[in-house]
């Protein structure tokens, strides 16, 4: 039997539990950060980042030069349609590596001033990354221009 004050059995609570503290209430988001005004807008300041890499980074500049001098290879040797697409997709993923170590580079410069252990790592496997990349490339211009440069060597030889 139940009196007033005791609900009915069926509708008892569980057993205690430890309870969770009450989570603080929804932060207010600040708004959103402005974003570019247009699509053109969008491009001008993707141009920049490009020019920022190509005019202030040594290697990036040396990266160029080098893609420049296998264009211009290819295009001598006559090059066919596959070997076009494998030189432009490993030049833009060279050139595409070496911007992401300039922007981890700079974002670990600006959250860690000092030295720190953890910012060494994200700088090293970012550079690491780099050379694993510009590896690739010699790779793929090796197989893509030897057995062309060889053929005329040879035939200049004999």
């Amino acid at each position: 039997m139940t009196t007033d004050s005791q609900p009915p059995a069926t509708h008892r609570r569980p057993a205690a539990r430890a309870r969770r503290p009450a989570s603080p209430p929804a932060r207010q988001l600040s708004p959103a950060p402005r974003r570019a005004v247009s699509r053109v807008a969008s491009f001008r300041y993707a141009l920049r980042g490009i020019g920022y890499l190509i005019t202030t980074q040594r290697n990036a500049q040396i990266h160029c030069a080098l893609a420049a001098l296998a264009v211009a290879l290819g295009a001598a040797l006559g090059i066919g349609r596959g070997e076009w697409l494998a030189l432009i997709l490993t030049i833009a993923l060279v050139l595409a590596a070496e911007g992401l170590n300039t922007a981890i580079e700079a974002a670990v410069d600006l959250a860690s001033p000092d030295y720190h252990p953890l910012a060494r790592v994200a700088k090293d496997v970012a550079a690491g990354t780099v050379l694993l990349t510009a590896l690739a490339a010699v790779a793929v211009g090796a197989v893509i221009f030897l057995p062309r440069l060889w053929a005329i060597a040879a035939a200049l030889l004999t």
